[in-house]
């Protein structure tokens, strides 16, 4: 597991990081509750503001956008609806994690004032499509990456490629990648999730979801005993599909990206796949916008974390 680093910033005996590693993980792998995705990279950043309420007129350079989504994020994260009660995780845009909330590392922020465990999204974005699939750009300086995630306190990391086509041998190359970049992760004591989505628009959905399966718990099955990763995947066509990987002692957790589902129709999925849960973006952030108030703000984000929550622990 990540550890806080010393210095400053984390004032603490060794002993009492080794229970702060411990408390993360028991979170993770028992705590009921749902994570949050608060990574919009780049690419997703000026959809997600204007659906914020702030227009592309409102910024003239990615170093204002990227300011203003993370004051939107600091905003979330603040909120006293947004708690570790019921959000159990957050996962972190690379600059959202080097940033700082009330002068305080935002990491440090998340599990010490919050009670959250801190994630970051690592990866670089997406190649293009090829086989029916698109595998993860390279990322030359990924371990300097994982290096300062694990010194700010970091749990784990995230990493998205995406699936179009039922195609045995791109799917196959999708999981070795995501398998391949998770040991990478691991090597610096951080707790990987695999995101391969499945595309919602797929034309073969459910194929392309039983193929997923598969090689996952191939590759699952190779890794040591003691090995601690997490999958997210996109709520699939068949209830429960994922189950008997989520069973498996290696995996921490199995939890479920909303794909571009409307929130209500994502949590009607999600309450039928019984050791799954929520690890939404669009969905969490859907409702939420610019123009509110502080208390209209936290209002409209404590519905939408008590829908998710409730979709998340309570099954069909």
């Amino acid at each position: 597991m990540g550890s806080f680093g010393s210095g400053d910033d984390f004032p603490v005996s060794k002993g009492i990081l080794m229970s702060t590693a411990d408390k993360m993980m028991s979170q993770m792998a028992d705590k009921g509750g749902f994570i949050a995705a608060l990574d919009q990279s780049g690419g997703s950043t000026p959809g997600a503001l204007k659906q914020y309420g702030i227009a592309e007129s409102d910024y003239s350079d990615e170093s204002q956008m990227f300011a203003l989504m993370h004051d939107m994020r600091v905003r979330i994260i603040t909120a006293p609806s947004f708690t570790g009660d019921k959000v159990i995780g957050a996962i972190l845009f690379e600059r959202t994690m080097d940033g700082d909330v009330d002068g305080e590392p935002v990491p440090a922020y998340l599990w010490r004032e919050r009670g959250v465990v801190p994630f970051v999204k690592i990866d670089k974005g997406l190649e293009a499509e090829a086989d029916g699939v698109q595998l993860m750009k390279p990322m030359p300086d990924l371990d300097a990456l994982l290096a300062r995630a694990a010194k700010l306190g970091v749990y784990g990391t995230k990493e998205r490629s995406t699936i179009r086509l039922p195609s045995e041998s791109g799917i196959r190359a999708i999981v070795r990648q995501q398998f391949a970049v998770a040991e990478q992760v691991r090597k610096h004591g951080l707790v990987p999730i695999l995101e391969p989505e499945v595309l919602i628009k797929s034309p073969d959905k459910a194929a392309c979801e039983q193929l997923l399966h598969d090689y996952v718990l191939e590759e699952l099955q190779k890794l040591p005993e003691d090995a601690r990763i997490m999958l997210k995947v996109t709520i699939p066509e068949v209830a429960d599909l994922y189950d008997d990987i989520a069973r498996d002692p290696r995996m921490v957790r199995v939890v479920a990206l909303s794909g571009g589902y409307p929130l209500d129709q994502a949590c009607e999925k999600l309450r039928h796949n019984h050791r799954m849960i929520a690890s939404f973006s669009r969905a969490l952030i859907g409702d939420l916008r610019h123009q509110m108030d502080d208390a209209q703000f936290d209002s409209a984000l404590g519905e939408v974390i008590g829908e998710i929550y409730d979709a998340s622990v309570h099954k069909a």
